[in-house]
């Protein structure tokens, strides 16, 4: 081989790079789950001082302190010897909100734990059902979701769509599909008392969970149906949160919810920020989506029966293809934002 030392060195970065954001990520869960960065966010510390605030042990949480630093994750003052979290650190990684990733790396070892099983599905076609997977990506997911939906949810997307607001305050008959651990669904029963709230979700697990939730919310419930064949009818409002695309069969989920909506009815569809055209998503939102999609989607869609296999990165015309097929005449985009796109459909 005649290599080009211009090409490959900096690809040879990019690879150390990324080595080490994967030793890391594992290390984002431990400090997560240890309070670590919680603990660093309230004010600056040495390895010591941290070690004793979260109840630790001084020479594993020096270690870890000087990865986050190297990673960019947290900063270090070399008079003081103290490491902290600047606001921006603290915000990805400590206050629970908007910004906050921790849910992301919270499900990569489902990923890992399961590329034994992805491998053999890469060769036999099947797929790996959502159900089968590690329990932290049902976690994880949530987590990370859950951020985006408690900031845009009641504040943007909702508004974004034609009357629906003015429904959901009159009292409006809601279902959720493929609602997971139902935060999405919470959220709007919270935000509007006055309306009824069913999610809807296959996954029996995630239902249980969901109904944790619940918490004594009146206008709110959790049932295991699949999207195809939910229950109830005559919907004011359906809601699909990032779920359309893991579906085997999203034209028969779609042609099911025109049936079980109301002449004037709406239909929302939250999916993943992406492009038409594959080169346009080769950016970092893209190769997240597309990464998470090859691990996660992708197997989901192909265990069930058709196996469409959107995937995350379906972009807006195929999305706008499956709810024209399932035969929702008016369709166009309400909002987007970089990690979503808000579509509204009606019968």
């Amino acid at each position: 081989m005649n290599l080009d030392q211009s090409k490959l060195e900096p690809l040879l970065g990019q690879v150390v790079n990324e080595l080490g954001a994967a030793q890391n990520a594992a290390l984002v869960i431990v400090g997560d789950k240890l309070g670590l960065f919680r603990a660093l966010a309230d004010e600056p510390a040495s390895p010591a001082e941290l070690a004793s605030k979260t109840g630790t042990v001084e020479r594993y949480v020096r270690e870890w302190l000087s990865a986050q630093a190297a990673s960019g994750y947290a900063s270090y003052d070399a008079k003081t010897r103290k490491f902290s979290l600047t606001p921006e650190q603290a915000a990805v990684f400590a206050v629970e909100g908007p910004f906050n990733m921790a849910g992301g790396f919270t499900a990569l070892p489902s990923a890992y734990e399961d590329h034994g099983r992805l491998a053999e599905a890469f060769k036999s076609g099947e797929g790996l059902g959502w159900g089968s997977r590690c329990n932290c990506l049902f976690c994880g997911t949530e987590r990370l979701f859950a951020t985006g939906y408690r900031a845009n949810l009641v504040s943007e997307w909702l508004p974004a769509l034609e009357g629906v607001v003015e429904k959901l305050n009159a009292g409006a008959k809601v279902a959720d599909i493929g609602c997971g651990h139902g935060v999405s669904t919470i959220v709007m029963a919270e935000a509007f008392p006055k309306s009824n709230f069913v999610g809807f979700d296959f996954h029996d697990a995630s239902i249980a969970h969901a109904r944790g939730y619940i918490n004594g919310h009146k206008n709110v419930g959790f049932e295991t149906a699949r999207a195809q064949t939910f229950g109830g009818s005559s919907y004011d409002f359906v809601t699909m949160f990032d779920a359309l695309h893991d579906m085997g069969d999203p034209v028969g989920a779609a042609t099911h919810i025109r049936k079980k909506l109301k002449d004037d009815g709406t239909l929302m569809i939250v999916e993943p920020m992406a492009q038409d055209n594959l080169e346009d998503n080769f950016n970092p939102v893209g190769r997240l989506f597309y990464a998470a999609s090859t691990n996660f989607c992708v197997p989901a869609s192909l265990n069930q029966e058709v196996g469409t296999a959107l995937g995350a990165q379906a972009g807006e015309k195929k999305l706008r293809e499956v709810l024209s097929e399932a035969g929702f005449t008016r369709i166009r985009r309400a909002h987007a934002t970089p990690f979503n796109i808000v579509l509204e459909a009606r019968p």
